[in-house]
């Protein structure tokens, strides 16, 4: 076990304000394998305080210099790749492959779009006898989920130093080390002394002391849609920007013109990625009552390649809560065709890849974010059927569409209540905005959406 000290603040390792620590745990093994400091307000404090210091100059850093920072700090993100991945394995379980490729690989993309946009963004533009400016919006509150632990920060922290704002990021208890490695390369690409800064901590401490900080300008958080609705709420108080990525429950509609089988695989291993803890997984698989019966089949076959390729879910809270969710839908008459609530090892926080069939709209399982390994197959009756399905919960964060004529899902895609549908399983691209509407949050992250999030206007006119 090692024991972390410090927080990262003003551009040097400091001394915590309090003494309590937060044990981080290997959901493989359940054995503590380091310690952090649990943050208070007087830490939260020091360190928008040094966020406030260093904006000036930051705000009036040449577009050009900031780009250049953020492909430096790109290049030791590459550098340390194998670092990243081997810390994010130990303290969320992700299969060390799966770590290099997306927990390691995802963020060195980030960095890298950003520091092009940095470059190439037209802060100034003319329209007109006026010019718009595009300036800063200030300092920055990132408050960070556990699920894709570097990869939520760098798609904050990236954009924010782009637009000139400075940032103070509060990680996830659950996956602090991560963010400490960040830390270190942010200072050894060389950015200046205060424009980033770390303190690790509880949610209902550091990171409400973080929301409520009155020299916060913007809160960005990610996370559960209960929290966020506690973090509007602060900042309404203050006339704060926030900008907010929440739960999902998307669908997966596979139409009868679909190549099934290449939906169904593909819908699955979406659902199994990460053991199932991705807001914008497709949970909701949607088939034509005609092809339904094959398609349970495939999926039920398809998930049983997972059970031994598949890491376990972050903590034990989560694989309560995620085996709690399997046992309510098979009280409501769900059937289940993989899986089940057991948990398939004595030791670590795993949860069986599991699939119900017979799901109906109005059950809990078709309707609330379980965050686990756990797919709904939903049978539909037409085309209408369908989108009334799919857009029937109070989420709208990602979708799927299948369908043999591309033009044909693009068409169901547009009557989507959902910030981003991909067609025909469309790959990831970290230049589309990602975000969503409903109770998914408001705001986009990613690209030049992204970017804008952190940005104000000015305009003068001639």
């Amino acid at each position: 076990m090692k024991v972390h000290d410090g927080m990262y603040i003003g551009g040097a390792w400091r001394p915590a304000a309090g003494q309590d620590v937060i044990e981080v745990v290997n959901p493989v093994d359940e054995q503590v394998i380091g310690t952090v400091p649990a943050g208070t307000a007087e830490d939260v404090d020091t360190a928008v305080r040094a966020a406030r210091a260093a904006l000036a100059d930051w705000a009036a850093t040449p577009p050009a210099e900031r780009a250049a920072r953020l492909a430096a700090l790109r290049d030791v993100l590459v550098a340390r790749a194998d670092e990243v991945a081997e810390t994010v394995t130990a303290e969320l379980g992700s299969p060390l492959k799966f770590s290099q490729a997306v927990h390691a690989g995802v963020p060195i993309a980030v960095a890298g779009s950003y520091a092009e946009l940095a470059a190439t963004y037209a802060f100034e533009e003319k329209t007109g006898n006026s010019v718009v400016h595009h300036e800063p919006v200030g300092v920055v509150a990132a408050i960070t989920p556990w699920n894709y632990p570097l990869h939520q920060i760098v798609a904050k922290v990236a954009p924010a130093l782009a637009a000139g704002c400075t940032v103070v990021v509060k990680p996830a208890e659950d996956t602090p080390l991560v963010a400490r490695l960040f830390a270190g390369a942010v200072h050894e690409a060389g950015l200046p002394a205060g424009v980033f800064n770390l303190v690790t901590g509880l949610g209902p401490v550091a990171g409400q002391a973080l929301a409520e900080h009155p020299g916060v300008d913007l809160v960005s958080f990610t996370g559960s849609t209960a929290v966020g609705r506690r973090i509007a709420a602060i900042a309404a108080g203050q006339v704060k920007k926030v900008a907010l990525e929440l739960g999902g429950k998307s669908a997966n509609v596979i139409l009868p013109s679909a190549d099934l089988a290449k939906a169904v695989n593909v819908g699955v291993a979406n659902v199994m990625s990460n053991s199932g803890q991705t807001c914008s997984a497709w949970t909701r698989m949607l088939v034509h009552r005609d092809q339904y019966d094959e398609a349970v089949g495939l999926a039920a076959a398809a998930a049983a390649k997972y059970g031994d390729r598949i890491g376990p879910v972050v903590n034990a809270k989560q694989q309560d809560r995620v085996r709690g969710y399997i046992e309510k839908g098979v009280a409501e008459g769900a059937r289940l065709v993989a899986g089940g609530p057991e948990a398939p090892r004595e030791q670590g926080y795993f949860v069986s890849p599991t699939v119900f069939a017979d799901v109906t709209p109005d059950m809990t399982i078709a309707q609330e974010e379980i965050f686990g390994p756990v797919l709904s197959i939903l049978r539909y009756e037409d085309e209408e059927d369908a989108l009334r399905i799919a857009n029937g919960t109070v989420y709208g964060l990602a979708g799927a569409v299948w369908a043999g004529d591309e033009a044909e899902a693009v068409a169901f895609a547009r009557r989507m209540e959902t910030g981003q549908v991909d067609i025909n399983g469309g790959r990831f691209n970290p230049l589309a905005p990602f975000g969503g509407c409903k109770q998914s949050g408001v705001g986009r992250e990613l690209g030049v959406h992204g970017l804008a999030e952190y940005l104000q206007t000015k305009s003068l006119q001639f």
